[in-house]
């Protein structure tokens, strides 16, 4: 009770997520999404989830867009946590962004 139960995860999703994160390595080097910290990346990552949650709504299927929204959440939530931790703050809430993750003011 209170542990994580990962069998609780699909399967298949799970693996399609990790062969995005190969290409993802073989592209741009292992772990290079990581060194992500700061509002512009932040600002990415949440515009990049939202256009592929978009496509993958939409039925496109060019790409794995389900997996590509998990990625960016996943880096999302990691930089708001450095972030975070960086300012003794909890909650960041950044600006509204436009499709591009540019500030919309």
């Amino acid at each position: 009770k209170g542990k994580p139960d990962y069998t609780l995860i699909d399967g298949p999703f799970l693996y399609r997520w990790a062969m995005l994160m190969v290409r993802g390595a073989e592209k741009y080097g292992r772990d290079n999404w990581r060194k992500a910290q700061g509002e512009a990346e932040l600002l990415r990552f949440r515009a990049s989830a939202s256009r592929h949650m978009q496509q993958w709504l939409a039925g496109d299927d060019e790409e794995d867009h389900a997996a590509a929204v998990a990625f960016n959440l996943a880096a999302a939530e990691m930089v708001k946590a450095r972030i975070e931790e960086r300012y003794g703050v909890s909650g960041v809430q950044v600006a509204p962004y436009d499709d591009d993750g540019h500030r919309d003011r």
